[in-house]
């Protein structure tokens, strides 16, 4: 229903209750409830920049970020999750096996060593593919674009950031599986 149509119908139900008109039509001058974030946004690469959007999500954290990360090359990812344990947040990172060795191995041995980080490795076995993570329990992000410079700003992949408990909380019950069976 248009808000023009719910104006006059709560006008309708107003008059018959009592409640003035006049101050019931100055509801159709106020002004729309202020925007709130979207729900799920979708972003594509190369036309957007991935790598400003999950480093912008990882600097949001407050407790805790858990990511799966087939492929972890990103500097700027790896940094924003060094600077996160900095500020205090809880960040646990599992990684494939197989991709384990494409980190330079500098940026890999800071990240371990960084404050409140832990690194998980996957058992050999079937690869491990996902590149999602979640923040706080309550944004999710997931897509096709690994954390890296060439999947986050050249390849033709998507980002899909989900702000939902209930969907963060299932990615979080799978990651703590795969977590705690290392």
């Amino acid at each position: 229903m248009s808000r023009r149509l719910g104006v006059i119908a709560l006008a309708i139900a107003a008059g018959a209750a009592g409640a003035s008109v006049a101050a019931v039509a100055s509801l159709e001058q106020s002004p729309p409830p202020p925007a709130v974030a979207p729900l799920i946004e979708a972003h594509y690469a190369p036309a957007e920049n991935l790598e400003k959007i999950d480093v912008a999500l990882i600097d949001a954290a407050v407790r805790r970020v858990d990511m799966a990360a087939y492929l972890l090359t990103d500097f700027a990812i790896i940094e924003a999750l060094i600077d996160a344990g900095g500020r205090g947040v809880e960040v646990r990172v599992w990684r494939d096996r197989d991709s384990a060795g494409f980190t330079n191995p500098s940026e890999e041995d800071r990240l371990e060593a960084a404050a409140n980080v832990q690194v998980r490795v996957k058992a050999p076995g079937d690869p491990m593919h996902l590149s999602s993570f979640a923040v706080d329990g309550v944004v999710l992000r997931s897509g096709s674009a690994n954390f890296s410079p060439y999947g986050e700003m050249a390849q033709d992949n998507d980002l899909v950031v989900i702000r939902d408990r209930a969907v963060a909380a299932r990615f979080e019950a799978d990651f703590e599986r795969m977590w705690s069976g290392s």
